[in-house]
Formats: structure tokens, sequence, C-alpha cells
């Protein structure tokens, strides 16, 4: 990387004292935060405390951004030269901050305004159900764990769930990778009651934080039709997910990067005709993704696009459905890709 990658601190009201929580904000044009996103996919060796995450600063300025970095300790020289590494030599000013004793995301999350998507209306304690038919609503609080619904690729994934419902998609098997609140998975249910359903984590904090929205939101717990199991694993590493395998639904709402490395572990999962859900990828990064799961066995059944996010609804072929020929003839099933 070429140029300066030490960014100007501005000015703070205390730079020392307890190590509880720490912030630090780069504003700048929505080109330059989502390169920087980019860039910290691509960082295998990042520090994985530190937290980060990009977003618009107001509705009416969509091209002003700002990357915002999480810390349980006061950031030091190394970690703010990590985080203006991902500029490429063109840092913005950063602004650190010490933060009362609190949990940032659920610090993000409260009070925030109840979606509505599809057949469904997400909202925290502090707003009521909407109680409408044909409507599920979930009640799913600020916590620790990503997916209240507010962002745009769980919003989006609610969407494409309901589209597939509506296109007749039967579901009797579906896994939640990468999970977060359970949200999805909870949807999933809510869609296909007969279902199995499992979903998974790779922090182990999101564990507690499911099974207590289920019991919420009156979602069953446990291994067999219209009940929801929990496990703690990276992608599909847990004896649990194998054995629950294959899959007519896997959803996956994570990161461009882990998307892509996961295509086989994913693909391989899902029975033949079976269906994927991918979010959590910029469009930028868009073909990136679709080309692995192509490599994959995977063919694009409907996209769709919320802002700079994508959603992917993939389906795999159907075994010994693939037959050889002439140029300008094409089997009838192909024909619904």
């Amino acid at each position: 990387m070429s140029g300066n990658t030490s960014p100007k601190v501005a000015d703070t009201d205390d730079l020392a004292g307890a190590d509880d929580a720490w912030k630090v904000t780069f504003h700048g044009p929505r080109t330059l935060i989502q390169a920087a996103l980019v860039a910290h996919e691509d960082a295998f060796d990042w520090d994985p405390e530190i937290v980060i995450a990009g977003s618009e600063i107001a509705e009416d300025r969509p091209e002003d951004w700002q990357l915002e970095a999480w810390l349980s300790r006061k950031p030091r020289k190394k970690d703010l030269s990590a985080l203006a590494a991902l500029f490429d030599g063109n840092a913005p000013e950063a602004k650190v901050e010490h933060l009362p004793p609190t949990d940032w995301v659920t610090l993000s999350q409260a009070g925030v305004e109840p979606i509505r998507e599809g057949p469904f209306h997400v909202h925290t304690a502090e707003f009521p159900p909407l109680d409408e038919p044909g409507v599920r609503d979930f009640l799913i609080p600020a916590s620790q764990a990503f997916g209240t619904g507010q962002h745009a690729t769980t919003a989006g994934c609610l969407a494409m769930l309901g589209t597939m419902k509506r296109r007749g998609v039967v579901i009797r098997n579906l896994a939640d990778i990468g999970t977060g609140t359970g949200l999805l998975a909870f949807a999933g249910l809510h869609l296909w009651p007969r279902a199995r359903a499992i979903a998974s984590d790779i922090d182990a904090v999101c564990g507690p934080v499911v099974v207590e929205n289920a019991r919420a939101n009156d979602v069953s717990l446990g291994d067999g039709p219209g009940k929801l199991a929990m496990v703690i694993a990276p992608g599909m590493d847990h004896p649990l997910l194998a054995t629950s395998a294959p899959y007519d639904l896997l959803i996956a709402n994570i990161l461009a990067g882990p998307l892509v490395e996961l295509a086989p572990s994913f693909a391989g999962a899902v029975a033949p005709g079976g269906h994927i859900l991918l979010a959590g990828l910029l469009t930028t990064q868009e073909p990136a993704v679709r080309a692995a799961y192509a490599r994959a066995g995977m063919r694009l059944a409907a996209r769709m696009t919320r802002g700079d996010w994508s959603i992917l609804w993939l389906r795999r072929r159907l075994m010994g459905r693939v037959r050889t020929t002439r140029v300008g003839q094409l089997p009838e099933w192909s024909r619904r890709w």
C-alpha cells in the first residue's frame, strides 16, 4: 500500500483511563468506505478484537458514509495503523472516543423503528406488535447478536423468504448459518411450520440469545418437525450440521469473503433442487460470489438489491436432469433459471 497509513486523530475529551469500550470513526464518501470494508474482508490476519461496520450517515445524504470500529481497549498505535491501512493511503481523519461501559451492539439497536418486510413485522420491546391478519410479529430485543432486521441484508432476506413461499417453494429441512439473533430461522419456520430447522453461529454469545428469542416468540426448540436446534460452530463444522444435511434451504447472511470460501461446503449440504439464500455481500462483490456458487453447481433463481447490498436466491441443479443438447435446443427445466 502506498501513502500515509497513520491517520490524523481528532481531539477527544479523554483518551486515557478505563479500557472498557472505545470507538474509532472515519467519515468519507461511500466508495471510499465500501472499499475499506472490502479490504477488511480480505485481511485474514485481522485482529478479532477490532469489530468494524460501515453505514451511510443519513438517508438524505446517501454518498456520505462512516466506518466505525469498536474495541474493548484503548486503541494502540498499531490498531489505528491497521484501520488506516484499510483505506490504501487515503485514510480520513480518525475520531477516537472512550465510551461508557455498555454493549455497543445493544446501544446501536436500542430504540430502532420496527420494520415490515414480506409477511413479517419485527420490533423491539419499545414498540407494540401489529397484530394484523397474515402478518407474523417477531419481538427481537436489542442484544449482543446481529440480526434485528434493521440492516438491509437481514430485511432483504425476510423479503426474499416471502417471495420463495409465494412461488411455491416447499421446505422440509432448513439451516441458518451465522444466525445472530435467530430471526431468519424463526421466519423460515413460520413459513414452513413442519420443517426441521437448525441455526448456527461462530459467536458463542448467540447461543443464549437465540434460546431467549425463541422462547419470546413461541418458537419450539429441539430436534424434530417444527423445532429449532442451535449450535455454535464455524461454517458447517459441527456434527449436527453434517448429520442434519441435506437441506432444502440453507440461509447465510454473513460476509462475501466467507460466502466464497464456504461455497463448496454450502452447496454440498443442499439437496438436489434445493435452495441457498445468501446476503451480506455488496453489489460490487456479487460477481465473485455468484461465480463461486456457479462452480459449486448452484444457479441464480432470483436476486434483489437493498441499497448497496445484494440478496441472492440460488438453486442447486437437479441430479440426472442435465443432458447433451443441440445448439439452440435447451431442456425445459433449464429455462426456469
